[in-house]
């Protein structure tokens, strides 16, 4: 099926006169960056980028550049430009003065070091971090510390295993012997390589095959009671401090861990909690709160997700913070065949009255300029 032409779908959607959108998919590898390369998506997010310049387009707001002159729905690749310079380039030229950067970003990316771009930084505005922000606070176990150093957030009990490190001597420093764990990688992506062991034994066999990736794997308590997310969104015009929107719950996990949602859809295992639900529990407001807070000090430009879960199930048992998430998933509803793919961030704008037209309309509010995201340092 192909985007119909009387409803202007030709590279440029609708009038000359709207701020016009460009997504930029996954094209380039994320950088070896001490000894660890995120993976990559297979499909480089151009799921989500279909999704998202599709809805986009049937608003009043925005026109959007595509690089296919007629789009056809069923072809992801369609809707998107690939985020090396070429493919930037290539969309800021067919007129785009808003680029998506719906993929991983680092500071060596296109978007922080392309002098092509510098005639530009002004006059295109950015949905995405700030690059080289992304890629020191995609680092797992540095976040972490920062927020233990930080004070004021509830974390899980968190240790470096490092290639050859005996393990049950870094449990026994780090007061975790004799407890169920979770290995993860120091830069995940989804659920990939995140596994409960209930063993040394277990758990041996998951860090080896682990450090086969990296040489860092982060060991953390596990956690209990009811897991969550929040979705916490950026200061914009009409909001000048980060705010977190309605918490989703996760249920229905596979080894007590919440399934990748390209394998499961996040509709069948989450969902919203209601605003009468949050305001009985103050665990909820406080886990609020501190996510809004670990956004702001982290300086985010751009929507990022935190998982939480409760440390046990005891009724009120607070959340912990346990996995920052700089780049969320944003695929949702709109295309045929895509409406069980609303993204937990989509959720969690369900929350507030939102469809996901509106999600990414207040998205786009926020948008920086591309100035504005290369000038942003490190504390």
């Amino acid at each position: 099926m192909r985007y119909p032409t009387s409803a202007s779908s030709l590279r440029l959607f609708s009038s000359q006169m709207k701020p016009r959108l460009a997504l930029l998919y996954q094209a380039l590898d994320p950088p070896v960056l001490n000894g660890v390369r995120k993976p990559k998506k297979p499909n480089g997010y151009r799921d989500s980028c279909a999704d998202i310049a599709y809805t986009v387009s049937r608003s009043s707001r925005f026109a959007v550049v595509t690089p296919a002159a007629q789009p056809d729905l069923a072809r992801d690749e369609d809707w998107s430009f690939a985020d090396n310079e070429a493919g930037i380039l290539e969309a800021v030229r067919a007129g785009a003065t808003h680029l998506w950067a719906n993929t991983v970003l680092f500071k060596e990316h296109p978007l922080q070091t392309s002098a092509a771009l510098d005639a530009h930084q002004d006059d295109v505005r950015v949905v995405g971090q700030p690059p080289l922000l992304a890629e020191t606070y995609d680092d797992k176990a540095l976040v972490n510390r920062i927020l233990k150093e930080q004070g004021g957030f509830t974390i899980p009990v968190s240790c470096l295993a490092n290639v050859g490190d005996d393990l049950a001597a870094v449990l026994e420093k780090a007061k975790l012997s004799g407890r169920p764990v979770i290995a993860k990688p120091v830069r995940g992506r989804g659920s990939h390589g995140v596994k409960l062991c209930s063993s040394l034994d277990e758990l041996q066999s998951h860090v080896e095959g682990l450090w086969k990736e990296s040489p860092s794997v982060i060991l953390e308590e596990y956690l209990t009671g009811q897991e969550a997310t929040i979705t916490v969104m950026p200061p914009s015009a009409e909001r000048q401090s980060h705010w977190a929107m309605p918490i989703v719950t996760r249920f229905n996990h596979v080894g007590g861990i919440a399934p990748y949602s390209g394998d499961v859809a996040v509709t069948a295992n989450s969902r919203t909690l209601t605003a009468e639900e949050e305001a009985a529990d103050p665990a909820c407001k406080q886990a609020s709160l501190e996510c809004a807070g670990v956004a702001a000090l982290l300086k985010t430009t751009a929507p990022i997700r935190i998982d939480i879960r409760r440390f046990s199930d005891k009724p009120g048992s607070p959340f912990a913070l346990f996995d920052i998430n700089m780049k969320p998933n944003m695929t949702g509803p709109g295309r045929p065949g895509r409406e069980d793919q609303a993204s937990l961030c989509a959720l969690a704008a369900s929350g507030l009255g939102w469809d996901y037209s509106k999600l990414l309309q207040e998205i786009l509010s926020s948008a920086a300029t591309l100035r504005e995201l290369r000038s942003a340092q490190l504390d």
